[in-house]
């Protein structure tokens, strides 16, 4: 299979997923969670792939939703006549069929554990996609955050509250603040923080582990863990979340500010949004040296 967005390797029981658009830090396009979720079903169907490793080519995981050309990339499926549809929106992020937060979600639901290994940006819908996988272990010094609470956007895979308690998920859902790979993991966001040099090496060490249990085994314990947050609401939740998220995109405010990504530049909007913060574009970065080269191409090297 060709794929646009991503690159699929199979290396021994461990199947590797990267997002794989690093000159834009793998911002999310429309062919790319279309190809998520036949990649993620792909490793599902092979019976000598036990675990997925989810990772992002050169300096970041994700860097969230490309809107560099103001979302209009999207607009077969939220728009008529180029005008933002509120009916088609909804039917858009509600479906199973089309919906973002089901190819997020292809994830949570493979029977196969998911591993995300997070470098550099993490954030907004980045960041959603790799809470929906099983064990995160992120780089130290990676920014993983929600930039969206402060404008254009909400909580929709909802995976940012079920991971947290009460303060912490209040706290980040209402400031946006970036926290590092360090700081993650000592909330509880993520499983582990490490060197970016031993976070590769980490990963494949715990993948090497689970590859030791029975597919099924691994299945079970998945399973029973994720019908306990589906009792407690994970799917109400999603719901919810994505259909304010469709209304905090298109708010006067919300407008305005992909109005000057446009106009301007994307970072002379997101520098608007962050200066009050000083985080994200005005803040700490992850170290750009600290980069992600997908399997596939150095096995063909």
């Amino acid at each position: 299979m060709n794929y646009e967005a991503i690159d699929y390797h199979v290396d021994g029981a461990s199947c590797f997923i990267t997002l794989n658009r690093p000159d834009d830090l793998n911002t999310i396009v429309p062919p790319m969670l279309d190809e998520l979720e036949s990649a993620v079903g792909r490793a599902i169907r092979d019976r000598a792939v036990k675990v997925i490793i989810l990772q992002g080519a050169g300096r970041s995981f994700c860097a969230g939703f490309n809107f560099s050309g103001g979302f209009s990339q999207w607009d077969d499926k939220i728009a008529t006549d180029g005008q933002w549809d509120a009916g088609r929106d909804l039917m858009m992020v509600t479906s199973q069929e089309l919906g973002w937060v089901p190819r997020f979600m292809s994830l949570w639901r493979s029977p196969k554990p998911v591993i995300a290994q997070v470098h550099g940006w993490c954030v907004g819908g980045g960041s959603e996609m790799a809470l929906c996988a099983d064990i995160v272990i992120a780089s130290e010094d990676a920014q993983i955050g929600t930039p969206y609470a402060r404008m254009w956007g909400c909580h929709h895979a909802g995976m940012w509250v079920y991971r947290l308690g009460l303060a912490k998920a209040k706290e980040l859902a209402l400031t946006g603040r970036a926290v590092s790979g360090r700081e993650a993991e000592q909330i509880g966001l993520i499983n582990k923080a490490v060197p970016f040099d031993q976070l590769e090496a980490e990963v494949r060490s715990l993948a090497d582990q689970l590859a030791t249990i029975p597919s099924s085994q691994l299945a079970s314990m998945k399973l029973v863990v994720n019908q306990a947050y589906d009792n407690m609401g994970l799917g109400t939740t999603q719901l919810l979340g994505s259909v304010m998220d469709s209304m905090m995109r298109n708010t006067p405010e919300a407008l305005q500010f992909i109005d000057k990504a446009k106009r301007e530049s994307v970072q002379a909007a997101v520098a608007e949004r962050d200066r009050p913060f000083g985080d994200y574009s005005q803040g700490s970065k992850p170290n750009p040296a600290h980069v992600v080269v997908p399997p596939s191409r150095r096995a063909a090297r």
